[in-house]
């Protein structure tokens, strides 16, 4: 019993994703209190440059950087596995740097022997060109750009949104593509907020692998030197081959998540992955591969500089610009045989009237455009009121531009027919008297375009003294508001299509729709 209980939680509880992650967590923390054997040392340190190297290649391949929100806590997981393991290689080198170059495991010894060549000078400037590099170049310049992005995603938001309800209200498109592009509008917020921390992780990381380094080197030939009595070249040679090694193992795999991290972070728009989009954008042009091709095969020609390299460059960059001209000779035909059979195959009948419109000038366009406006929401609140009171879902009114109409007109078309129009400014305000007089204020004089009262547009300064005298005072979303319920109010019939009744009658009651089954079956006897 015990064993099939014992068998279960590790079949199936064990390997579950949270039970799993909080294992690794706490059997990473295990490491820096507990010394590890040199064979479980070498397969930690195997498995964080792995790691490492997936991380950069599904950063590669990524079509956007929301596609790996979970990046920021993965680079927390894979810092504090790296930061562990250089603690539990410092203990190796420290307690057995005196025993020789194996100390720490082969993989500590295979970095600090054969990618140094035998050499601490040169291992030791390698490690610090990685350094520098990951240090000063990777992170700080994917930091610069998370925070900026970060901050452009933050001042970009309300925007978004309401491009999101404008085109929600306008019926172009559905509640749940609305839903979906809010919840991506929240994630990319988050992700870019996320990372403009994270990049903290990998420059703290990279200033403790610094001061690691020196605390090995020097610790470690006080001790070889002062306690186990090892020459002071002997003491020099080992520790700090040992110490560059664990060095090199783990800025190595640092600098891998650097570049990926860089990656994501620069991504920004692009669209698809970005081998896809580098072969898009530099290959779409075939010119400037021809002038590549030409420079690489002059450098060839200078006195000094080996000419079957750039020979070979010139000569590849130069068959790469022939293909993609070719390929565009090949693709500007093609249209000009299927340009002329398009316009016969085009179906007049696909073109899909908009039931209800909204046509504005271009400087009402800030009311649907502006963060501050309210037009979309009233639009659907209408939309909602007039479902209440009459029964049916009012269609989708369509907001657009129209370049044809004075700068500050609008028009409301229905079935491509004008039902409705008037004229707004933006910058002030409509002023009515209740008894149907014209207002005495100093403004503009205009009929109200839902209801034809006189009235005044007034500036904005005047609204108190306006609402002191006793007028009516709107702002210009308001007004359009106004109208666009009186056309539909008074356009009713029109609005209620077949697919409208349809719905109605799919929507009703079981016993209500039994009723409308009665009456249908009924022949009408006119009279």
């Amino acid at each position: 019993m015990k064993n099939n209980i014992l068998y279960k939680f590790f079949s199936k509880e064990l390997f579950r994703g949270d039970i799993a992650l909080s294992i690794a967590v706490v059997f990473s923390l295990a490491i820096m209190l507990v010394p590890l054997p040199t064979q479980i040392l070498d397969l930690f340190l195997s498995f964080s440059l792995v790691l490492s190297t997936l991380i950069l290649m599904v950063s590669i391949f990524l079509n956007s950087p929301t596609d790996f929100t979970s990046f920021p806590s993965l680079l927390l997981f894979s810092t504090l596995l790296r930061l562990t393991l250089e603690i539990a290689t410092t203990r190796l080198v420290l307690t057995h740097g005196f025993e020789g170059h194996y100390a720490a495991g082969n993989v500590v010894a295979a970095f600090g022997e054969f990618l140094m060549g035998g050499d601490v000078v040169i291992g030791a400037i390698i490690f610090s060109i990685l350094l520098a590099v990951n240090f000063i170049v990777i992170t700080k310049g994917s930091g610069r750009i998370a925070e900026v992005a970060a901050r452009f995603s933050l001042d970009a938001m309300p925007g978004k949104q309401m491009a999101i309800d404008a085109e929600l209200s306008s019926g172009a498109i559905s509640d749940q593509i609305a839903r979906q592009r809010r919840q991506a509008l929240e994630e990319e917020s988050a992700f870019f907020g996320a990372m403009d921390g994270a990049a903290k992780f990998v420059r703290g990381d990279a200033i403790a692998a610094l001061i690691i380094t020196g605390i090995n080197i020097i610790g470690g030939i006080a001790i070889g030197v002062l306690r186990h009595g090892m020459q002071l070249s002997d003491a020099l040679n080992s520790f700090t081959t040992l110490t560059i090694g664990d060095g090199l193992i783990s800025q190595i795999p640092a600098l891998l998540i650097s570049a990926a991290a860089g990656i994501i972070v620069t991504k920004g728009g692009t669209e698809g992955r970005i081998d896809s989009a580098l072969t898009a954008q530099i290959g779409k042009n075939p010119r400037p591969l021809a002038l590549c091709s030409a420079a690489a095969a002059i450098f060839g020609l200078m006195p000094g500089l080996p000419f079957f390299p750039f020979f070979l460059l010139s000569g590849l960059f130069g068959w790469i610009a022939w293909k993609i001209r070719k390929r565009e000779h090949s693709v500007s035909e093609e249209p000009k045989i299927c340009a002329s059979t398009s316009v016969v195959e085009e179906n007049p009948n696909m073109i899909q009237m908009d039931l209800l419109r909204l046509e504005m000038g271009f400087n009402l366009l800030n009311i649907a455009n502006n963060e501050n406006s309210q037009l979309t929401e009233q639009i659907k609140s209408i939309r909602k009121n007039i479902m209440m009171e009459f029964g049916f879902v009012v269609p989708p009114v369509r907001i657009q531009d129209n370049l044809k109409l004075g700068a500050n007109e609008y028009v409301f078309r229905m079935k491509d027919i004008q039902v409705g129009h008037g004229e707004l400014m933006i910058d002030k305000l409509l002023v009515m008297n209740p008894n149907g007089a014209l207002p005495d204020l100093v403004g503009s004089e205009t009929r109200d375009p839902a209801f034809g009262l006189q009235a005044r547009w007034v500036a904005a300064f005047l609204r108190e003294e306006a609402l002191l005298k006793g007028y009516t005072v709107v702002d210009p979303t308001n007004v359009l508001a106004t109208h666009l319920t009186e056309i539909i109010r008074s356009n009713m019939a029109d609005l209620l299509s077949y697919s409208a009744t349809q719905k109605i009658l799919d929507n009703l009651p079981s016993d209500d729709q039994r009723l409308v089954q009665d009456i249908s079956k009924r022949e009408l006897i006119p009279t």
